[in-house]
């Protein structure tokens, strides 16, 4: 048999087998549980899930507007971001910006290093420490440079891509 027909048949094998073994274990893996948990399952993860979920990007940065008794055009013009962009941000709950205009709205808002993690991680970003991009955001948010211009002259000073202005 020659190797192309082994690896043909291979990858029939994979796509007939794999995702629906995969599911199937999942799936009693779950009915198991709720048997053997008769009743709590289901409550128990609802409980877990009240008890781990944090604010949404949305609620923690129209919190942090308000805290500081900001409006919103002073926010995105700061922070470089269009009034439109912005807009979006507002107005669509579901709405997942990138992680530079989520940093650029954190250098505009001048939020603590601890702040900028919790907005961030409301996107599901972070600032890694194996990245230059995020040591440098992580230093200018911990020393309060705030001023994009700054941060991006930083940034550029590194051979790093500067926030987008405008993003």
């Amino acid at each position: 048999m020659d190797i192309k027909r082994i690896l043909e048949q291979l990858e029939k094998y994979l796509e007939e087998n794999l995702a629906t073994k995969s599911l199937s274990i999942f799936e009693d893996a779950v009915l198991r549980a709720a048997e053997a948990y008769p009743g709590t399952f289901e409550s128990e993860m609802e409980d877990f899930i009240f008890s781990k979920k944090k604010p949404s990007f949305k609620s923690l940065l129209f919190r942090y507007i308000d805290e500081r008794n900001l409006i919103d055009s002073e926010v995105y013009k700061k922070a470089g971001i269009d009034r439109r962009h912005f807009s979006k941000i507002r107005s669509n709950k579901d709405y997942r910006p990138g992680k530079n205009t989520v940093i650029s709205l954190c250098l505009a808002l001048e939020l603590t290093r601890e702040e900028a993690d919790a907005l961030l991680e409301s996107c599901g970003f972070s600032l890694s420490s194996s990245e230059i991009f995020d040591l440098i955001i992580a230093f200018c948010l911990e020393r309060k440079i705030y001023d994009i211009d700054t941060v991006n002259l930083i940034l550029d000073h590194y051979n790093q891509k500067p926030l987008q202005q405008f993003a």
